[in-house]
């Protein structure tokens, strides 16, 4: 193998197994750097200008630093209205709220399934991933509960619901679907018809899929009462309620919907429209939150924070492809699959997967693969909507592997190990979506 492509190589391999045992971002990012510096050659004519030679300091000042700073430049707005938006659903109850009504039609039946779409619709209006994790765990648990189902399946039917449909669903704000728009100058319902094939026949695979589990899981005598499982669930996780002043669905669902018509109906940019989301959710639902301004003051603090870590997390990421776009190794990868003849789609799709797996985020691989190929993808030839498609699709695969901070986080609140859950991640959140990217493939070549 190419030496340089095999540094890059070992680099995923460091950046999962360090991100595996839950090392931070902040410095994960960086050492990795570090490694791809000392043991990567760099070509002169892709060094900033007056540089002769890569050093240390010089990789981190002048390519990690900038590719991560102008990631936040480019979509910090739009992490900050979203995590807004993702603070107000979570204290006035309106995520919750909405969650019980779907939820009320499964009567006990189909309860991974259901968990799916509650996560699926909450994150397409615009509610954060992370958001999401804790608002629907426990109305999850209560579901299985009352399903006496096996809480193997909680990790996979939440992630699917916030990392799939929802993310590269024509219309969605979601940040992969900005990144597109914002590097190809395409709208946000970019090749709306093979999209919705692509994202309908998603959806039923991991809709039958789950369902097919719990079946599966419960004829083989697993049930929720698990004594295999290493974590077992204390007392009063089991007793988990929720809150009983929650807004009426109907309000709850109304800023989502006024988000997803500004977005799409009026062509509003992605920051505005969710902050039309926020202002009207804080209008409607004021006296959810009690002890007035003062409390409210806190819910947006607490946004706002979150908004910072999100960001500074995904961020710094793409400062660690900042500086592999830049080896040599990284052209030797893109030159091979060049001549492999294959389509533009699908270079497109090896390279987004790549790039996400590569740093273990959908949209810091986005940002990566966007930031070094734009000009390659154009050059293709292909159809820039297509192409935003397929990159959307593509950036939700191999960014969950085992690393990914976010399934980390989800394992750890649900209580539950690689071992136990992630097979089901990996087929509803890898291969679920490489198949959803190859009939979207297929349906550009028919439509």
């Amino acid at each position: 193998m190419n030496f340089g492509i095999l540094v890059l190589v070992l680099a995923l391999v460091l950046f999962g197994v360090l991100a595996f045992l839950q090392l931070s971002a902040l410095i994960l990012a960086p050492l990795v750097s570090i490694f791809v510096i000392v043991c990567s050659k760099f070509p002169v004519e892709l060094l900033p200008e007056g540089v002769e030679k890569m050093t240390i300091l010089t990789g981190l000042k002048q390519l990690f630093m900038p590719a991560a700073s102008a990631y936040v430049t480019s979509y910090f707005l739009v992490f900050f209205v979203g995590a807004l938006f993702g603070a107000v659903y979570q204290f006035t109850g309106a995520a919750e709220s909405i969650s019980k009504w779907i939820a009320g039609f499964s009567k006990g039946k189909y309860a991974a399934p259901i968990i799916f779409v509650i996560t699926m619709i909450l994150t397409y209006g615009g509610v954060s991933g992370f958001v999401v994790f804790f608002v629907i765990y426990p109305i999850a648990l209560n579901l299985f509960k009352e399903s006496n189902l096996t809480r193997r399946l909680i990790p996979a039917a939440i992630s699917a619901g916030c990392w799939t449909v929802s993310m590269v669903a024509p219309g969605s704000p979601s940040i992969q679907n900005v990144i597109a728009m914002t590097n190809l100058n395409t709208p946000s319902t970019a090749a709306f018809a093979p999209s919705m094939v692509a994202v309908i026949v998603e959806f039923i695979l991991i809709f039958v899929w789950l369902e097919w589990r719990a079946r599966s899981f419960t004829a083989k005598g697993y049930y929720f009462d698990d004594p295999r499982l290493k974590f077992q669930l204390d007392p009063e996780e089991l007793g988990q309620g929720g809150r009983e002043d929650l807004p009426h669905w109907g309000i709850a669902l109304t800023p989502i919907i006024i988000i997803l018509v500004l977005f799409n109906g009026f062509k509003v940019p992605v920051e505005a429209s969710v902050f039309a989301g926020v202002a009207s959710a804080t209008i409607l639902m004021w006296k959810k939150v009690p002890g007035g301004i003062r409390e409210w003051l806190k819910v947006f603090n607490k946004g706002a924070a979150d908004s910072g870590v999100s960001i500074l997390n995904t961020a710094i990421v793409v400062g660690f492809g900042g500086i592999v776009q830049k080896t040599q190794g990284f052209q030797d990868l893109v030159a091979a699959l060049k001549t492999w003849n294959i389509s533009p789609l699908v270079f497109v799709m090896l390279t987004v997967a790549i790039c996400a797996g590569a740093c273990g985020s959908a949209s810091g691989g986005m940002g990566v693969a966007f930031n070094a190929l734009t000009d390659t993808y154009i050059e293709l030839g292909a159809n820039l909507e297509q192409v935003h498609r397929i990159a959307a699709i593509a950036a939700g695969t191999l960014d969950t592997l085992p690393h990914q901070g976010a399934q980390i986080t989800l394992l750890g609140i649900c209580k539950m190990t690689h071992k136990e859950a992630y097979f089901d991640i990996f087929v509803t959140q890898i291969a679920i979506p490489f198949i959803a990217c190859f009939v979207f493939i297929a349906c550009c070549g028919f439509m």
